[in-house]
Parts: structure tokens; sequence; C-alpha cells
């Protein structure tokens, strides 16, 4: 038996779904970051890009990526390693940015306010991601 979608090559149904699982272990590694950076004394971004949950879960991520190639659960890799990255981008342009601006004092503000709304992106596209593995959907294809 196997899980083929029209035009794709044929994968072990065993193979998808042992995928399937460890993309929702991937998934709880990265929602558990960000629980602690919400629940805890880092940030949440902070948590979710520096601490050992999500780190784990980018490099299972990575590891995977050829097994999940062709499928749809590539999507899903992808999105998370997408989501890592991305946040990493933006953190780094919000503390550039806000050091900059510290000299004015509006640089604080730019901190808090930019950290806590790449914090929220964060959780959106974790949740997001989730939610659609869950449902057995692909993700869109720009990260």
């Amino acid at each position: 038996m196997t899980d083929q979608a029209p035009g794709t090559a044929s994968f072990p149904v065993q193979q998808s779904e042992s995928l399937v699982t460890t993309l929702h272990v991937t998934y709880a590694l990265h929602a558990l970051g960000l629980a602690l950076g919400a629940f805890g004394a880092s940030t949440i971004v902070g948590s979710f890009l520096f601490g050992w949950p999500s780190i784990i879960a980018v490099i299972i991520n990575y590891v995977k990526r050829g097994e999940a190639r062709g499928t749809w659960l590539e999507s899903h890799v992808n999105w998370q390693i997408a989501t890592f990255w991305w946040a990493l981008a933006w953190t780094c342009a919000i503390a550039i940015l806000g050091f900059v601006l510290a000299i004015v004092l509006v640089g604080f503000a730019i901190w808090i306010i930019g950290f806590f709304a790449l914090g929220c992106w964060a959780i959106y596209r974790i949740a997001r991601g989730w939610m659609a593995l869950k449902d057995r959907r692909a993700m869109p294809a720009v990260g």
C-alpha cells in the first residue's frame, strides 16, 4: 500500500506515518520553546531561537528533510526551518535597529514592541503549521 498523491513518487504508508509522528514531535518541541519563553524569564522569540527544544527541532528537521522530499510533508519541514531562520533574521534586524536608536531612547521601545510582535508571529507560524499537519494538509510553498 502506498501513500501517493497524483503525479508524485510512491512512498510507503509506514514511512509517511513515521515522518508525520516525527513532525508532530518537532512542532511540539518548537511549541515548548515558545512556552518556555512566554512563561519563563526569557523572551518568547529568545527562547524559540536559543532554547534547546527549538534547536533540537531544527536539527531533526534538517535530518529528516531528505526523507520528506517529494511528499506533502516536505512543506512542513521547510515551514519549520523557514520559521526558525526568518525569526533569527528579524531578531538581528530588531536588535541592530534598537541598538542604533537606543541613543535617543526610541530603541528600547523598538526592542520591546519588535520582540513581542516577533514572538506572536512565531507562535502563529508554529500553531498554523501544527494544525495543518493534524489535518493532513500541506503548507504553502513560500516560507
